[in-house]
């Protein structure tokens, strides 16, 4: 990662670049604002560490300048101790995040790790996109929040090996999605995706349905079958409900697994096949294993690289791309006015995606005006009176707080921008650069 240090104190800048260059990063100082633009417009800078207090041009206006070159540059902002009202202000200009002097090195370390993980998944998530676009992919995941970011960076990289994954997530997260994903942004994209669905499987028919038959291997069988492992050859298999396999199919399917071999029901004969396994589930498997419900070998033979699906309530600011989606999916007309929005993001959505898209069909339909307002949502919406859930965690309450206060602002002045940024108290390019980082995409007139 390229670092660019603008501090007048040559102390202070001698001390973090060889504190920053011992943890294997590039960095580039500036002794003034004049200087550091210079160098930033030479240099393909990713970070910017820069003080507050500097002469000729301080923080605040160097921060301004440099966004308006860079608006996606990040950060971090050194302030004076206990200068709270500074610190607001530099993050009301775009700064990630800010340190009071004297700095903690190892505290500046873990920002820095931070910031650079999330260079690192918009990276990955961008390549992602491209290859959907390139691709003409018939799959895509809607949204544009951090926990979306994450999902798309950890298949980038898992989908690429010829490892087994395990996803995980709750019902209508859209785990079949990540699965297809997974496969066609692999090297058997050409190959065959077959789903079994394990819950929808009788237990008499699993090893079939796994394996194949012989003709007249038990009654009905009046010809020669091939099972899903057979026909998935050359490409992926996706094993569905995965905690639903019966405890006896378990120890067969691993030996599968192990040898990549099968045998149809009813033959001696071993026929060798080259499949990815792709397995999902909405069950807690590691609980299941410890209640002796199912095989620990299995497992850890499933998950060599587990995926896990956030569930909607947790990225909430990604519910208005997906309403779009849905609209056009459906080729409607309608919209959703400002209080419609601002209450369907309220809600947590217990049945995830696949709920929403249900609330969608049915609003289309019944309402009785393409401008779908409050009383037109199902009663367990218009009705619900929660907020956002909280994290526990303070810097994810934070983007959830400045979050609900952007959106706040933007419906009480009915989407204009400028309006909702004077009464934030921070300028209408800065408003834009958040609803960026924060995946608000306008509702309304700009």
């Amino acid at each position: 990662m390229n670092i660019l240090i603008v501090d007048d104190e040559e102390m202070q800048r001698t001390m973090l670049q060889g504190f920053l260059e011992k943890q294997g990063y590039r960095i580039f100082t500036a002794a003034d604002g004049a200087r550091a633009l210079r160098v930033f417009m030479e240099q393909p800078i990713e970070l910017v560490l820069l003080d507050h207090r500097m002469p000729d041009m301080n923080g605040d206006e160097l921060m301004e300048k440099i966004k308006e070159i860079s608006p996606t540059v990040r950060a971090i902002m050194i302030t004076a101790y206990g200068a709270v009202d500074t610190a607001v202000r530099v993050m009301r200009l775009g700064a990630d995040d800010f340190l009071e002097k004297p700095v903690d090195l190892e505290a500046l370390l873990d920002k820095i790790r931070r910031i650079e993980d999330e260079v690192l998944v918009a990276g990955d998530v961008e390549e992602v996109q491209e290859i959907i676009a390139s691709e003409d992919l018939p799959v895509r995941l809607v949204g544009s929040s951090r926990p979306i970011q994450d999902l798309l960076s950890v298949i980038q990289r898992a989908a690429p090996t010829p490892w087994t994954v395990l996803v995980r997530g709750e019902t209508g997260t859209g785990k079949e999605l990540v699965a297809r994903l997974v496969h066609l942004l692999s090297p058997r994209k050409n190959g065959p995706f077959i789903e079994l669905n394990c819950a929808a499987v009788p237990e008499n028919l699993f090893e079939s349905e796994l394996f194949g038959h012989e003709k007249g291997a038990f009654t009905g069988a009046d010809r020669r079958r091939r099972g899903v492992f057979e026909l998935a050859d050359g490409g992926t298999l996706f094993l569905d409900e995965t905690g639903e396999l019966p405890q006896a199919m378990q120890a067969k399917l691993l030996r599968a697994l192990q040898e990549n071999t099968i045998t149809r029901v009813g033959s001696e004969q071993p026929v060798p096949v080259d499949v990815r396994i792709v397995a999902a589930t909405n069950r807690d498997l590691k609980e299941m294993v410890e209640k002796n419900m199912f095989r620990e070998d299995l497992y850890y033979r499933l998950n060599v690289i587990e995926i896990e699906i956030p569930p909607l309530r947790q990225r909430k600011e990604d519910i208005p791309e997906l309403i779009e989606f849905f609209l056009r999916k459906y080729n409607s007309r309608s919209r959703f006015d400002n209080q419609a929005l601002a209450q369907l993001t309220k809600y947590n959505f217990p049945g995830n995606v696949r709920e929403l898209e249900h609330i969608i069909q049915r609003t289309i339909t019944l309402a009785r005006s393409s401008v779908i307002t409050v009383r037109d949502l199902p009663p367990e919406i218009r009705n619900f009176r929660g907020r956002s859930g909280g994290s526990s965690n303070l810097a994810e309450r934070l983007t959830e707080v400045e979050r609900e206060m952007i959106l706040d602002s933007l419906e009480e002045h009915n989407w204009i921008q400028t309006r909702a940024a004077e009464a934030l108290g921070i300028s209408e390019r800065v408003l834009r650069y958040r609803m960026d980082k924060l995946g608000i995409k306008n509702q309304g007139r700009k």
